[in-house]
């Protein structure tokens, strides 16, 4: 913990800097702050000419590194300004002379202050540590491979800062080339609860003081002794940022509910003639069997669709919860200040013409009059939203009343009719769809919180191309997780927004590798595709939460319990190591022929019978926690067999109390189709011709489990 009286040490020296119209701070500027937050640097002091170089030197023994110290100079290396294994009087002199003649040619304006003697860090591995303000997430902190390699390698993982002591540990192992720090050929272990703690003391530092864009520690040198920070290099923010409008958990619930549970719907733009938007949301609205009421506004009808037309939202009686704009684009100002006058809860904007097609001003107008009269926007140039439980369709595009537990929204229209297209091709019942466009205001960290809360809601899946607020989003994540599963597709894959960056840690921070670990630091399933991410969606509330690690493969192809076995592998997954008694009475049911062990191979010409009994065996003992099936379709068990006799076992164990997650590749001509269609139907994930998406949806199981808290 550091003192407040320390802070305000630090916090005068970073004000000074800035006062001197500098944006980076010195290396003995760095080092002050080092000590302050207990990160372990060298022992070091600046000299400011040669015979103090000598001096210090000889004062701190031993080998030295000398470093030149300059406010212009930021990349000591590339401007030749460090010297490594300086040892006596004469090559102190030498070294010094160098680096001062070295960093003119490389940058003749160059204010040098002196040349920072340092203490020679003893070997070990070398790391790098460092935080980055990211533009979504806020401060984020960074471990990865050091050195000279560091940017090739990009061996690197980010959490959100601050980082807890049990984060810090987990970045350690987060890295690919995790089993070094353990020690490997001999070598021994480095001091994990050192290099952690550099850690958590960076994400404190980021933390405290805002105004620090960027910190850089590289190399630190791991040993089994300790961490020490060779260099350090910290960097102050240039500009204010913008400070977005935050909701409370309780304003967001009930604006969200008013959305999702409205009592009255207006539609502005409302029209009689087929083939305009405000028709088909009104028609929608009516035909989808919505109880509430249903207010047309169009300023040149009396009546809609049977309904009385009101000229402005203010005529209409009684309270409005949403308001749904069929307008185009330039009138939407106008009518929301209407709407706002009215009290209206929440505005639906379904225009295009705002920010996506340059027109900022115009959304940023929009925006303006929603915070002046309370009014959530959602959108706009959105396909609209659906509450199926409500059988509320406030959309133009086609209905969709299937009731189910799963939640999907996307940024993208195009993606929201992907979406309803497979909903509707696979059954899947659904709570909700929403459109969220260009996100002037409400959000997926709205909807999370909304979803959270929601008891028709088991699952939320979410296409997004960006976040406005990722904190709030991680926030209403870790609030949602421990209660139903949150499948992310992330879309954008890029690292363009790196290129300008100050440090090794901010070259390394790519949009991408940012948001794929604090995703999963928030506990979050991240989808690689569209098709998994709906896939994950569909299977998560349809499989029980497994109690243990324990996966057995049974099968009936050879070749498909190697495929399975490799798809267990590849989703973190652990086959069981079957226990001889277990061995012994899989074998009583598996002709001599077949193998036992995990997989569990009953060969394909195995009747009905062996199916049901090795399925048994796996659902009764309590050592076994989840199973994956392999079915080849032959004459003996023809497909729908297979999936009659296993839906009935697992339905009796379900009876009995007994619930394992089953998931099963059927593999057969296109009758194992509807087989697979029977099986899910009956709470066994089943999938045609694949032995790939079956295990991933266990996968997927398996980490919100772990991420929830019900698996350690």
């Amino acid at each position: 913990m550091v003192e407040s009286q320390d802070r305000e040490q630090v916090r005068q020296l970073l004000e000074s800097v800035r006062a001197s119209g500098r944006a980076a701070l010195t290396a003995p500027e760095g080092k002050i702050v080092a000590d302050v937050y207990g990160i372990a640097v060298p022992g070091e002091e600046l000299a400011q000419d040669i015979d103090e170089a000598v001096a210090l030197a000889d004062r701190l023994g031993g080998p030295v590194v000398l470093k030149i110290v300059s406010p212009d100079v930021l990349h000591k290396t590339d401007a030749g300004g460090v010297v490594v294994g300086v040892k006596g009087a004469a090559q102190v002199r030498e070294a010094f002379c160098r680096i001062i003649e070295s960093v003119r040619a490389y940058a003749p304006d160059a204010r040098i202050d002196g040349v920072q003697v340092q203490q020679l860090v003893p070997p070990g591995q070398e790391v790098i540590i460092g935080a980055v303000t990211d533009p979504t997430f806020g401060k984020v902190v960074a471990f990865g491979l050091g050195g000279v390699l560091v940017e090739v390698l990009k061996d690197i993982t980010f959490r959100l800062a601050p980082v807890t002591p049990d984060e810090a540990r987990s970045m350690l192992d987060s890295i690919g080339a995790a089993e070094i720090l353990r020690g490997v050929r001999g070598a021994p272990p480095v001091d994990r609860w050192a290099l952690a703690e550099q850690i958590r003391r960076v994400s404190q530092l980021v933390t405290d003081f805002p105004e620090i864009a960027e910190v850089d520690l590289n190399p630190v040198i791991a040993s089994p002794e300790g961490a020490v920070a060779a260099d350090i290099r910290i960097l102050l923010a240039t500009g204010a940022v913008k400070e977005r409008r935050k909701y409370g958990r309780e304003e967001i619930l009930t604006s969200m509910r008013r959305l999702m549970e409205p009592r009255s719907v207006a539609v502005i733009g409302a029209s009689d003639e087929p083939g305009k938007i405000g028709n088909s949301v009104m028609r929608n609205l009516i035909d989808g069997g919505f109880s509430g009421e249903i207010h047309p506004v169009n300023p040149r009808a009396d009546d809609i669709l049977g309904r009385k037309a009101y000229r402005s939202v203010t005529d209409i009686p009684g309270e409005v919860d949403v308001a749904v704009f069929a307008i185009p684009a330039r009138f939407v100002a106008a009518a929301l200040e209407e709407a706002g006058r009215k009290g209206v809860a929440n505005a639906v904007l379904i225009p295009s013409g705002f920010a996506e097609t340059g027109e900022q001003a115009l959304q940023d107008e929009i925006v303006a009059v929603g915070e002046r009269y309370g009014v959530r926007l959602l959108g706009p140039n959105i396909y609209g939203y659906y509450s199926t439980w409500q059988d509320l369709c406030a959309t133009f595009c086609t209905p969709y009343d299937v009731k189910g537990g799963v939640a999907l929204t996307s940024q993208s229209g195009g993606i929201g009719m992907a979406i309803l297209g497979f909903a509707r091709s696979t059954k899947t019942g659904v709570s909700a769809i929403v459109g969220l466009g260009n996100k002037s205001d409400l959000d997926e960290d709205d909807l999370l919180t909304w979803f959270g809360e929601d008891p028709n809601t088991r699952c939320i899946a979410m296409h997004l191309e960006d976040l406005k607020d990722g904190r709030a989003f991680v926030e209403a994540a870790r609030a949602t997780v421990p209660k139903k599963p949150i499948v992310v597709l992330k879309a954008g894959r890029t690292s363009a927004g790196a290129k300008a960056a100050g440090s090794h840690t901010g070259a390394l921070a790519g949009d991408d590798a940012v948001y794929d670990d604090i995703l999963r630091q928030a506990g979050v399933i991240r989808a690689p595709g569209l098709n998994d991410m709906l896939e994950y969606a569909r299977a998560l509330p349809v499989l029980p939460t497994p109690k243990g690690d324990n996966v057995v493969i049974i099968t009936g192809a050879g070749g498909s319990g190697v495929l399975l076995s490799d798809a267990i592998v590849d989703h973190g997954l652990s086959l069981m190591e079957i226990p001889s008694d277990l061995d012994t009475a899989f074998k009583a049911f598996i002709p001599p022929f077949g193998a036992a062990g995990n997989p569990i191979d009953i060969t394909g010409g195995e009747p009905p019978s062996t199916y049901e009994a090795t399925i048994r065996l796996g659902m009764e003992d309590p050592r076994i926690h989840a199973l994956v099936l392999g079915y080849w379709h032959t004459i003996v068990t023809p497909p729908m067999v297979f999936a009659e006799l296993t839906a009935r076992v697992v339905r009796e164990f379900r009876d009995r109390g007994i619930e394992k997650p089953v998931v099963a590749s059927l593999a057969g001509d296109t009758e194992v189709e509807e087989a697979c269609a029977y099986l899910y139907e009956r709470g066994v994930v089943a999938y045609p011709y694949t032995t790939e998406k079956p295990v991933a949806a266990l996968g997927a199981k398996y980490r919100w489990a772990r991420a929830a808290g019900l698996l350690t």
